[in-house]
Parts: C-alpha cells; structure tokens; sequence
C-alpha cells in the first residue's frame, strides 16, 4: 500500500515542467540550509578540512552552492521518474561513449566503470540509450534501502532504461554470471563511500587526508580482465550535465595491485576540485580513521579469542561426561 501511494504522488509530480521543480527547489533551499539546517555541521567540517587553502567566506559560498545542488537533485529525481528516453538524453549527454564502445567491438571486453557520488548521478542510468551496440548489458551496483517501499521504488527509476540494479551483496556472483552467459557489459560502480570496518584493507590519502577507501571494483576488474574507465561529471546549466569517460586501463589485468583505486581517486579528487558543489558531502567521508579501525580490530580479536575459549571449554565438559 506505501509503496503504491507514494509512486502514484512521484508520479504525479514528475508530470510538473522542469522549472516548476526547480522553483520548488529553492523554496526547499531556505528551511533546509538556515533552518533545519540539515547536517550543517558535516558538510562545514568536510569542505573546511578538503580544502584548507580556502578562506571560511570561499567554503561558505560552496556550501550554500551545494545545498542549492542538492535541493536540485531531489526534485530532479521526482521529474526523472517516467522521464521519456529522449528527454533524458537532453538532461545527461555523455561523451567519449565511442571508445568504450571501440574497446567492447575490438577486443571483445567488458567494462567496469568508476562513478562518484556527482549531481545528478541518478541520471547515469540512462547510459544504455547512447550506444549502439544494443547487446551490450548495462547494470548499475546499488546499496538497498532499509525502507523496502522506497528501496522498490529506486530500483523502478534506475531500471526504466533498460540498465540492470544489481545488489551490492549480488555484484561478483551477478558479473560472473553474465560472463557465463559470454554477455559483454558495462557496470558502473560508485565507489567512493565509506567502507565498513571489515571491508577496510587498504587507506590512501584524499583531500589531505587518511582515508579508508574500497578496493572491491578494482579486484573485480582485475579478476575479470575488464577494461575500465571513470566518469566525470559536470553541469552545463540547471538541470543539465554532461558525464565524460576517461580511459583509466583496456585492461584491468596488466595493473599492480591499487593502481586502479589510487588512479580512481586521483581522478574523482581532480572531479570534485573542478565541481566541488556537486559532490555529496553530507556523508561522513572521514569519520574512520587507523586509530579507531585498529581499536575496533583488537575488539574484535577479543571477541574471537573469547568465544574459541568457550567453545574449547564446551569440548572438554562434553568429553569429561
């Protein structure tokens, strides 16, 4: 029932102009910056320590521009719901679609394609409609919502182009499928969020500082010999942008291990530089560090010496008996 009345409302209001979304948009700006003033505080801290050459009014001025970006994103996405093909090509063109699709016919590859949280990344689902190559399978990897409505929801908007949402759980055992099957595809991975603490092995430094970052696109890439890219982003004007691939490897399998990854966030660091409002910096980028992944591992040691000592003593009394 939730689901069913929440999509008849998004798809009511997708019927509303573009610009009547945005109108709403900046309506939504001013309780949500001054006052809600929705994770403020997070944004400040990450803007302030990615950039420290800037001066407070310059890291304001990007942080009244994000929010501003933000509030787009949210309307852009009600509008997105529903969105003809052809108006979909007006809102995200993509350029540079002709060499993934060279490297796909040459040399018979798939390809693994590295995306940042950038505005509008919702519109990257659409990929599918600017090649020609039509029997290429396009996926895109996704983290499902707690919500099962709103999770049912996303999954309609990201596949209505034809491109597949696949589990971040199913990723590998989905790749290996379609490999079994000898489809070529393109998946694009956004890889730049936080990992948890048992997926942490490998820190690099972004934006000055020690980061944990994920490893698990290039070990599939790798193991997969897939060529790979990274998709920048940019915004022409309102409601518009153009997404730009950039050859990081033809393939994967000729790279030493973190190449990639380092090479990904080299670029996505360069990306966000360029477009600092247009990346999601209301997450908690930085909120792991050595010192806490190290105490939460010697917990996690005790809590595994502790229960093999049970399981030990649980031997010897069933033995004794």
């Amino acid at each position: 029932m939730t689901y069913h009345i929440i999509r008849t409302l998004w798809k009511l209001m997708s019927l509303l102009p573009m610009e009547v979304l945005h109108f709403f948009s900046d309506l939504i700006y001013f309780p949500l910056y001054y006052v809600a003033r929705y994770r403020r505080k997070v944004v400040h801290t990450n803007l302030t320590n990615a950039f420290p050459e800037k001066t407070e009014k310059e890291i304001v001025q990007i942080e009244k521009k994000f929010y501003s970006a933000f509030c787009d994103y949210i309307v852009e996405n009600l509008k997105l719901m529903g969105m003809s093909p052809e108006k979909a090509k007006k809102h995200l063109r993509f350029e540079g679609v002709e060499e993934a699709e060279r490297v796909m016919n040459e040399t018979g590859k798939s390809c693994v394609l590295y995306i940042g949280h950038f505005f509008n990344w919702e519109f990257i689902t659409s990929i599918g409609l600017w090649f020609k190559n039509s029997n290429i399978h396009f996926g895109t990897i996704y983290h499902p919502l707690a919500n099962k409505a709103m999770d049912r929801l996303f999954i309609e908007l990201r596949e209505q182009y034809g491109a597949e949402a696949i589990s971040m759980a199913q990723t590998l055992r989905r790749i290996m499928q379609l490999q079994k099957e000898e489809k070529k595809y393109l998946i694009g991975f956004i890889a730049d969020q936080v990992p948890h603490w048992e997926a942490i092995d490998y820190w690099m430094e972004f934006f000055h500082q020690e980061t944990p970052v994920f490893t698990g696109t290039e070990k599939i890439a790798r193991r997969t010999g897939c060529c790979v890219f990274y998709l920048s982003i940019r915004r022409e004007k309102r409601g518009h942008y153009v997404a730009t691939f950039h050859k990081m490897a033809e393939d994967a399998t000729t790279t030493q291990e973190h190449e990639l990854t380092n090479m990904y966030y080299h670029l996505l660091e360069e990306n966000i530089t360029e477009h600092p409002e247009l990346w999601l910096w209301t997450h908690h980028r930085w909120k792991r560090t050595k010192a806490k992944h190290q105490e939460w591992n010697e917990k996690r040691i005790k809590r595994l010496k502790e229960k093999t000592r049970k399981h030990n003593v649980q031997i010897h009394t069933q033995t004794k008996a």
